[in-house]
């Protein structure tokens, strides 16, 4: 069944793919790439580390670019989800509307650094969730 920790499309895959869109949103920016494109690997990121949690919890999730909707799932899932982590459905916009021709406003080098910082920290807090051992009750 996916979901399974070293499986494919298990949460161990998801976050291998998360890093993977961190790595290129980090990468030297070529002077034709636009900054909408990067804000695009950063929301990935967090998109796909937050995936591999739900996915860690057993908590199944619809096909949606929505970050909020994701960590809304993780909240009702009994995850606290951290202030500094719920600012992550920011991103939701670079997912799609942003990547196209027509987007209100041109994406600046400082939208895609807050873009990086709120991915890298969504990344750090995921891979701490999943690594950590799991609450045990105490009596």
């Amino acid at each position: 069944m996916p979901g399974s920790p070293g499986e494919a499309g298990g949460p161990a895959d998801w976050m291998t793919h998360a890093r993977s869109n961190l790595a290129r949103a980090r990468a030297p920016k070529p002077a034709e790439v636009l900054w909408e494109d990067l804000c695009f690997d950063a929301e990935q990121a967090a998109e796909k580390a937050v995936k591999a949690l739900l996915l860690h919890k057993g908590i199944e999730f619809p096909k949606t670019h929505s970050i909020g909707e994701l960590l809304a799932l993780l909240g009702r899932g009994g995850v606290a989800i951290p202030d500094e982590i719920k600012k992550a459905d920011d991103l939701t916009d670079y997912a799609s509307a942003a990547r196209y021709p027509g987007f209100p406003r041109r994406i600046s080098e400082t939208d895609f650094k807050s873009a990086l910082t709120l991915a890298e920290t969504v990344v750090a807090w995921v891979e701490g969730q999943i690594s950590a051992p799991p609450a045990t009750a105490t009596v």
